[in-house]
């Protein structure tokens, strides 16, 4: 049995979780005192939506891209911050901050996943099939957190840090050589969308992996009544 919504034990075993942790409490202890964790939880969903928007705009021109990449970074800065500054002045909302930092995550996946299936970088099909692949790993880690009072919102070694680096790799290939077009049985389509699918294969492998781990775990907690 866990306790209430939000109280449970964080667990960071990202590729990035130590020195993102240094980066955020070197952040956090600088911060001016008028600045609260809902006015980073803004900023990063202002982000997010111009995330969204400039790989709409790249349609018309790539340098959008750019801009894509700076809101990344200030995504970062936004989302990664606002729990960090709350716990560090010890004004923790444990329920409030569980709800809105999963609303806003599912909000942020949305737009970025729309953003760049409307983008000349990806299919549509590709950009809402990682979208899916996305929240359902999410989905899996609510339920998680629920199940064991554990919140690991990483995946072995990666994380949503790991994923914003990514994006910014690929938008920097993406300026530097184009779409560059790949055709997959007739199909138009570029090697972000092969990068999309192989994306999305994983994604869904790591699911099955860690939910059969965790109905294995739940079953010997919990076994069955005879």
């Amino acid at each position: 049995m866990t306790g209430p919504a939000g109280q449970h034990k964080r667990q960071y075993t990202f590729l990035l979780a130590s020195l993102e942790r240094r980066a955020l409490d070197f952040l956090v202890r600088r911060l001016p005192a008028w600045v609260m964790p809902d006015h980073l939880t803004v900023i990063g969903l202002i982000a997010s939506t111009l995330i969204g928007v400039a790989y709409m705009l790249s349609n018309r021109n790539e340098n959008w891209l750019w801009l894509a990449n700076l809101a990344i970074v200030l995504n970062w800065f936004g989302d990664s911050l606002d729990g960090s500054l709350a716990r560090y002045r010890k004004a923790e909302r444990p329920r409030y901050g569980f709800y809105l930092d999963h609303l806003t995550d599912a909000y942020s996946t949305l737009l970025i996943g729309l953003g760049l299936g409307l983008s000349p970088y990806m299919l549509l099909s590709v950009g809402l099939a990682i979208v899916i692949a996305y929240l359902l790993l999410s989905i899996n880690v609510y339920l998680e957190t629920h199940a064991f009072g554990d919140f690991r919102f990483s995946y072995g070694r990666f994380g949503p840090t790991e994923v914003r680096l990514v994006l910014i790799f690929l938008n920097t290939m993406a300026l530097l050589w184009g779409p560059l077009p790949f055709g997959i049985r007739g199909i138009g389509a570029t090697v972000f969308d092969v990068a999309g699918m192989i994306a999305v294969a994983m994604m869904l492998s790591l699911l099955i992996a860690r939910a059969t781990e965790n109905l294995k775990q739940l079953a010997t907690m919990e076994p069955p009544r005879r």
